[in-house]
């Protein structure tokens, strides 16, 4: 009886792709003419989340009338009806509201204090229960070549409550190119899927910043612009003196709901520069490290949007060194506060996708809510056509 619901539900699937019309956004900003990335695209009807790419571009299927709405942190948002695409490929051009002259904010408490109280609040306040619809990505590189890609769509159920969130995750569908043998190890895979989902809900990226003692290694500072009094920027950098390999940290949050909206960090090169490389077998000189979370904030609820990581080290073994990067990235194109049921025996429980059998229904990542670029592309092709 799965089986017949199933076909029932691809078939009508494909029935309603076949009555779409494919169409492409492209975003740029208005004054120097480049492309946007990380610009959220909302389409009303379908309740599908998008990000546009490095291109700025965004591919979706459309199948009736509908409002469209495209927001970025850092630009002010427009809202657009699907009847203004008259091209397959259409452009929107959006203004800067953040390119004003900044100016630093002198609060009666300390910025880290205000960053515990922002992170306890954010926990609080995002939806729980809520499904999440997720496009998941992968690029493996070893000595300079793509050796791996995989990518996969995949439902994440989440539930509890702050600081003891917990996911149930079903794999709806993911492919996989290339071989990871056992000599990379698990500290080459990116995302651990049994809790990235409480990573992102606890601001866990965030930790070295929320303990006290951390005053004595950061410099924390508060900005806000004179084009956008709906964001404040808190940046917090390592001090001259800190020891060991710090982050840069840049957290974008709403002032008046005291909600994170942004988290980005990447590896001081301060720090980096003054970090001696690791000789023992088994080490990693970490050379590249880059992280960024999203959340949207609007009237279905407060919840995750996107992510983005990425590392570069190289490993230390016995008669070679490997260089090894790998990039990520998480879209979810779908959130929804009701629950779906499953059975215990369907919940995916590794770690990854790596190497997991290849289990393809539909061409999903040409709707998973992040087009990729020609240069991507040409990429997995390249790892396809090795197998």
């Amino acid at each position: 009886m799965k089986k017949s619901i199933l076909i029932l539900f691809l078939i009508s699937g494909f029935s309603v792709l076949s009555q779409s019309i494919e169409k492409s956004i492209v975003l740029k900003d208005v004054d120097t003419n480049l492309p946007i990335e990380d610009v959220t695209v909302f389409v009303a009807k379908t309740k599908q989340t998008l990000l546009s790419n490095a291109d700025g571009l965004v591919t979706f299927a459309l199948n009736g009338i509908s409002n469209i709405q495209i927001t970025h942190s850092t630009y002010n948002s427009i809202k657009i009806r699907s009847s203004m695409l008259k091209e397959k490929v259409n452009v929107f051009y959006l203004k800067n509201n953040v390119n004003g002259l900044d100016e630093i904010i002198v609060t009666k408490k300390h910025p880290q204090k205000i960053l515990i109280e922002l992170v306890d609040n954010s926990t609080k306040k995002l939806t729980i229960p809520a499904r999440l619809k997720v496009y998941s990505r992968e690029f493996l590189k070893l000595n300079g070549k793509y050796a791996y890609y995989n990518d996969g769509l995949l439902n994440f159920q989440i539930y509890g409550k702050e600081k003891n969130f917990k996911n149930n995750i079903l794999v709806e569908q993911n492919r996989s190119y290339g071989l990871i043998n056992a000599e990379i190890g698990d500290e080459a895979l990116g995302y651990n899927l049994n809790n990235i989902m409480e990573n992102y809900y606890n601001f866990k990226y965030l930790d070295p910043l929320l303990d006290t003692s951390s005053k004595k290694q950061y410099d924390f500072l508060i900005k806000a612009y004179s084009a956008n009094s709906d964001y404040n920027l808190m940046i917090v950098t390592p001090l001259e003196n800190a020891k060991g390999l710090l982050d840069d940290y840049t957290i974008l949050y709403d002032r008046k709901k005291k909600l994170i909206v942004e988290v980005s960090t990447v590896v001081s090169p301060t720090t980096l520069a003054n970090v001696e490389d690791k000789k023992a077998v088994g080490s990693k000189n970490i050379y590249k490290s880059l992280f960024k979370s999203m959340y949207r904030i609007d009237g279905f609820g407060y919840y995750l949007i996107g992510s983005k990581e990425e590392i570069g080290f190289e490993k230390i073994e016995k008669k070679k060194t490997t260089d090894i990067e790998v990039k990520n990235s998480f879209v979810i194109t779908n959130f929804s506060e009701k629950s779906f049921t499953y059975n215990d025996n369907e919940v995916f429980k590794d770690k990854t996708l790596y190497n997991k059998k290849n289990f393809i229904l539909t061409n999903y990542w040409d709707v998973s809510g992040l087009t990729s670029t020609e240069e991507e592309q040409k990429i997995i092709a390249e790892l396809e056509f090795r197998e």
